[in-house]
């Protein structure tokens, strides 16, 4: 007898305080986890609550009554902080005093153990007519299991539920789906989540739950092959989850994660998180075939006597034929199949034929066909036939029917096998809160993005494939641009390009993110910024398509990752470096011709001797409202800090800032403008009135931005969660000729920039520009900085700045 079982049949009387010290016990059991505890504990508890119903029976005097236990409990699923879902049936001749007190005798004693507990009281007509009209509960009585009491009563009931869930499941089912479908959109895709919720996101438990419902209805049923672990994974991460917190949680949090995946053994968070997505991975997909074939069932049942009565025989087999889709695939039923004559054994291409194909149509493809190409499909030859690449590349360009497409491959092993290198991908999470997807759905995603912009560029097969694999390198150690470009060489290889193709989609792994990095880092004005992208890009081809794919890869990344802004400065960086590529030099930096709006207001800031400043407020394509804030100031030590530091205070998020000095025509003085990008955090835009008087304040010193920002900073603590690494500050003495650029590297908090700004004052150096991008949490900032006679610092100097920078930001 094993321990557990031996815990579970301990008379524990019927005493709480019994129950919940074996409880603990069991739960306290190291090596035993899992099914074995879940059943255990599930045992323990039946035997307690059998004790109580059979005391509780006795003095009432109780009769045809039983103890059932529903939902989870029902599957013998207990985790270590579930609820107890109970049923106390009966048969209707108990006196409603006596009932009231059985029910008293058994409740009560489950709230003194803390225990969570949905509980109701019901004759079989009275559960059946409820079942009938809440389909929540007629699920929970699907799994209704004996505790205690009259058998007969409930196995009376478990047939009535059962008859009237497989009668009802034309109606039923469909609601299931939509219940799913409603919880889905609510609580997400789990395996894409950073924070997945492990029972109501799709794919979790409760999706698992409803498979098992629609086998019951015996009208489909779902994958079988590796559900069953799935599931099984989910729940032993519940229970770890449970007993790592004492909670009765299902979001896995980050703060929990590692400990978590300790307790279930596993290497760090990362090991775990990819193990639920490759549950969750399986669940929703056996979710998708499932329900696929509900509708096909249900829409044949509807069809059939119609068809047969317009019809008759012969027109019905008519509307059963297939239609050609390509060569060995066909649309059958609303799915891409093999044909008939199809023979996987003698071609190797079918695969990725039946995906393009399926793809193009916008159909989904047949689990069956896809489970034959698996088990009996040939190996392609190294390199690829053309037929194959080209299929590949269309499947690539079908947008987003490709994914559901893609999925389905994957899910039998089809993918690895074409693309070894894409198992180190699979399922590989990205702790970056500003990515909305793992590794391999991100890649998948990017491709689709990229499909919608194959008509700006001359080769859109490399740009389609630049878009599966410019992340491909996320799988290694090290930078993933530097390992990503020879992995991609590599599979480019494979899959058939020649060599100068090859090298092309090398460069564009490489270097997928220096446009963006460049646009909004960098100061676009200095010619050593565009001469460096043109050195790393070398043609103008390759240059087109490193623009399409940066879109691609940004849009598919999320939200946070691409903006009218961030675009536009792409787009300029592009323009300029084509420029160079077609053999002009790049352009000397001209000198800043203030617009109107800026001329005016530097020459109110000279009158004045302080700040003016404006505000254009505009609606934008991807913010709801974005504001340009222009400030002019006569040069004077603290501008950048006090600036930054009023827009901190008045909950002003900094997008972009832009720092220049400005000469004014003849000769009438050097004025600093500072141009601004900024959305409020929330609530209304501050009036540019109070923006001034509080500059000219902080300027002048009677207003303490620090202490205001920190009693701010303390008043808000920082919520808890992953640490997030120190910030991290680099100096490129060498990158412009006219500045030395810093590059801050640090968590996104309120007043960053007037802390940057702060320290670069005290070290006594000059800002020439700054440029900001905050991707989510994280923010990478640049400045350019100049020494007291304008020149760049000297290596060691910069050095020093830099050193000084992270010291004071840390």
């Amino acid at each position: 007898m094993t321990s557990v079982e031996a815990t579970a049949q301990d008379p524990t009387g019927p005493e709480p305080g019994g129950y919940a010290e074996a409880r603990l016990r069991l739960l306290q059991q190291e090596p035993w986890s899992g099914p074995s505890r879940r059943s255990g504990l599930s045992a323990l508890t039946d035997q307690w609550l059998a004790g109580l119903f059979a005391a509780a029976a006795q003095e009432t005097g109780v009769r045809g009554a039983a103890l059932v236990a529903v939902g989870g409990y029902g599957r013998g699923e207990l985790s270590p902080r579930s609820d107890l879902d109970l049923l106390l049936l009966h048969d209707g001749k108990a006196r409603p005093r006596a009932l009231g007190a059985l029910a008293d005798r058994l409740w009560y004693p489950v709230w003194d153990t803390g225990v969570a507990l949905d509980h109701s009281v019901r004759t079989p007509a009275e559960a059946r007519k409820v079942a009938s009209e809440d389909l929540k509960a007629h699920l929970g009585l699907l799994d209704a299991r004996l505790v205690a009491g009259d058998a007969g009563l409930l196995a009376g009931l478990r047939t009535s539920v059962l008859a009237d869930w497989r009668n009802q499941a034309p109606k039923r089912l469909p609601q299931l789906h939509a219940l799913c479908r409603e919880r889905a959109e609510r609580a997400g895709e789990l395996r894409f989540l950073l924070e997945p919720d492990l029972k109501e996101a799709r794919g979790g438990i409760r999706d698992a739950t409803a498979l098992r419902a629609v086998a019951a209805s015996w009208l489909a049923d779902a994958p079988r092959e590796g559900l069953d672990g799935a599931r099984r994974r989910l729940l032993d991460a519940r229970d770890a989850l449970h007993l790592v917190t004492g909670r009765a949680t299902d979001r896995l949090a980050l703060q929990e994660q590692a400990q978590v995946a300790a307790r279930l053994g596993l290497l760090d968070a990362d090991a775990l998180l990819r193990e639920v997505y490759e549950a969750a991975r399986v669940v929703a997909y056996a979710g998708d075939v499932t329900w696929r074939e509900v509708g096909r069932v249900l829409r044949a049942r509807a069809a059939r006597p119609r068809l047969r009565g317009l019809l008759g025989a012969r027109g019905a087999a008519a509307a059963a034929e297939r239609t050609p889709l390509a060569e060995g695939v066909v649309e059958a039923e609303g799915e891409a199949v093999l044909a008939l004559a199809a023979r996987p054994e003698r071609d190797p291409v079918l695969p990725l034929r039946l995906g393009a194909a399926a793809a193009q149509a916008g159909l989904p493809v047949s689990l069956h066909a896809v489970r034959r190409l698996a088990a009996q499909g040939r190996a392609l030859p190294v390199p690829w036939p053309a037929e194959a690449r080209e299929e590949l590349l269309t499947l690539l360009g079908a947008g987003e029917p490709m994914v559901g497409v893609w999925e389905a491959l994957e899910a039998e092993g089809l993918i690895t096998r074409l693309l070894p290198d894409w198992e180190r991908v699979r399922c590989r999470p990205q702790h970056n809160p500003v990515h909305t997807w793992t590794v391999d759905r991100h890649l998948i995603e990017t491709a689709v993005r990229a499909s919608a912009l194959t008509r700006r560029v001359g080769r859109p097969d490399l740009l389609l494939m630049a878009a599966l694999l410019h992340d491909i390198g996320k799988g290694w150690p090290g930078d993933h641009s530097v390992v990503g470009e020879t992995i991609a060489r590599d599979m480019a290889a494979r899959v058939g390009f020649d060599a100068e193709d090859t090298a092309v989609l090398g460069t564009l792994v490489r270097h997928h993110l220096l446009l963006v990095d460049t646009a909004t880092r960098r100061d676009l004005d200095d010619p050593a910024t565009v001469t460096a992208v043109a050195r790393a890009v070398r043609s103008t081809g390759t240059l087109e398509i490193l623009h399409a794919l940066t879109e691609a890869d940004a849009l598919a990344t999320g939200p946070a990752a691409w903006s009218t802004w961030r675009g536009s400065l792409v787009a300029d960086l592009v323009r300029r470096v084509a420029a160079v590529l077609s053999g002009a030099p790049p352009a000397d930096p001209e000198p800043d011709l203030p617009t109107a709006e800026q001329e005016r207001l530097a020459l109110e800031a000279l009158r004045t001797g302080e700040p003016v400043l404006a505000l254009h407020t505009r609606q934008e394509e991807d913010d709801a409202v974005g504001v340009e804030l222009v400030v002019a100031v006569p040069d004077q030590p603290g501008v950048l800090p006090a600036v930054s530091g009023v827009l901190a205070l008045h909950r002003l998020t900094v997008r972009a800032a832009d720092l220049r000095f400005l000469e004014l025509p003849d000769h009438l003085g050097e004025v600093l403008v500072l141009r601004w990008r900024v959305a409020a955090q929330y609530g209304a835009l501050p009036q540019a009135a109070r923006l001034r008087t509080d500059l000219v304040r902080a300027l002048d010193g009677s207003l303490d931005v620090p202490a205001k920002l920190a009693d701010r900073e303390a008043a808000y603590p920082r919520r808890r969660g992953v640490v997030p690494p120190p910030p991290r500050v680099t100096a490129f003495p060498d990158v412009s000729p006219l500045a030395t650029v810093l590059e801050v590297r640090a968590p996104d908090a309120v007043g960053l920039l007037h802390r940057i700004g702060r320290a670069l004052e005290s070290s006594g150096v000059r800002v020439r520009s700054a440029h900001v991008s905050t991707l989510g949490a994280n923010a990478v900032d640049t400045v350019y900085v100049v020494d007291p006679d304008g020149k760049p610092l000297p290596p060691a100097a910069a050095a020093a700045v830099a050193a000084r920078l992270q010291s004071a930001l840390t």
